[in-house]
């Protein structure tokens, strides 16, 4: 029996396909990607996108958000990979973080940059955003403290400056890893635990 699509569901699917072909624009294209590639990306009109988002940065702040959300969905399962402190090998966290950049890391890094530098020249948005990046850390933050105490371990530094430290540098280590032809999950996921020991007596 074929299933009946409501209005709201067409909706979601519409913002769907309209966030996967942003996306892939403002990837590869950088925010000078415009409403028009995407419209054409994604089979639908310009209208279509106004409609969904009210406008071109409205667009962009969605797709941030939605692959901030998939990083840290990513995080926690990276995190819930392991059962004791003692389990937690540099190869295994290396190899789990590289899966966690996902199947095509170097396009998500850059995503990530070209919105590092939108918030660098449109301080308005910055302001905009402030909150959520906010959330960000905070909830990175308790991803790391809840996973370290479930494991035994114990942080060295904050659990929220461990957060801001690795949001800030997981990016560069991938695009480096992909320019370079020089894998640095490992070298990078050391000096992460680095900040990590055994559980305090």
């Amino acid at each position: 029996m074929t299933e009946r699509w409501t209005r709201e569901r067409r909706m979601e699917q519409t913002r769907t396909v309209l966030l996967d072909a942003a996306e892939t624009i403002f990837a590869s294209r950088g925010y000078a990607g415009s409403l028009e590639d995407i419209a054409d990306a994604a089979g639908y009109t310009r209208g279509a996108i106004y409609a969904q988002f009210g406008g071109k940065d409205a667009l962009f702040l969605a797709v941030i958000e939605r692959h901030r959300q998939r990083f840290l969905d990513g995080f926690a399962d990276v995190m819930a990979s392991f059962d004791r402190f003692a389990d937690v090998d540099v190869e295994g966290f290396a190899e789990r973080w590289r899966l966690l950049s996902g199947a095509d890391a170097q396009r998500a890094a850059a995503l990530n940059y070209e919105f590092t530098l939108f918030l660098l020249r449109n301080p308005d948005a910055r302001d905009r955003v402030a909150a959520q990046r906010r959330e960000t850390v905070r909830s990175l933050a308790e991803y790391i403290a809840k996973g370290i105490a479930r494991l035994g371990g114990s942080l060295k530094i904050p659990a929220e400056s461990l957060a801001r430290v690795l949001l800030a540098t997981n990016d560069g280590v991938t695009l480096a890893s992909h320019l370079d032809g020089e894998d640095l999950y490992r070298t990078f996921l050391q000096l992460v635990l680095s900040s990590v020991g055994p559980p305090e007596d």
